[in-house]
């Protein structure tokens, strides 16, 4: 008896997890159905850096942005993705391009993750999701939001003119500077 009674608890437990890990990747994979479009422009935002200093979208006028916003400082992925933008930095500033990392966390946490890794472009505090949310960045974990991977390139006049919502943390900054440099020569900021 017991023995039956463990085999359906076990299936109905399993039943529960299966449920609740289709929810979080549907609330995951519909995270980008309001990002705002190619073409429009770029939701306007003040932020707190690492610094605890506010940073406005309009601080970046006449530059390109890479926009980033990635789950959470010291993860594996996040740290990854940091570290490539920030090896790449000198190409970046040839470009006229600021890039610019939003989470959930904290300015605290953003500071520590930029003094331990070396990073030294801004890391905006989003505690509040607001600005994660405006840009269709959001993972809601029930318990939890983080911010989902995902970038917006925006030109100088702040019209977003590319957005990935499919990330991979090893070869975004690659992929985003090709991509960048090809929306520069066609003029697409202008």
């Amino acid at each position: 008896m017991h023995s039956a009674f463990g085999v359906i608890r076990g299936i109905v437990i399993l039943f529960v997890l299966l449920v609740l890990v289709a929810a979080v990747g549907f609330r995951i994979a519909n995270a980008s159905d309001n990002a705002p479009a190619v073409g429009t422009a770029a939701p306007a935002f003040t932020l707190p850096s690492q610094t605890g200093a506010p940073v406005s979208l309009s601080d970046f006028k006449g530059k390109w942005v890479v926009l980033y916003f990635y789950p959470k400082d010291f993860s594996s992925g996040c740290t990854i993705e940091a570290h490539n933008f920030q090896r790449d930095q000198a190409q970046y500033d040839k470009l006229n391009t600021a890039i610019v990392g939003v989470s959930v966390d904290s300015a605290d946490s953003h500071q520590k993750f930029c003094t331990q890794e070396g990073l030294n472009f801004k890391l905006l505090a989003d505690t509040d999701h607001k600005v994660s949310e405006q840009y269709g960045s959001i993972m809601n974990l029930g318990v939890k939001k983080l911010s989902s991977r995902h970038t917006f390139i925006i030109n100088p006049d702040g019209v977003i003119v590319k957005e990935y919502l499919d990330v991979k943390a090893g070869e975004h900054s690659t992929e985003v500077l090709k991509d960048l440099t090809t929306l520069q020569a066609q003029g697409a900021g202008k």
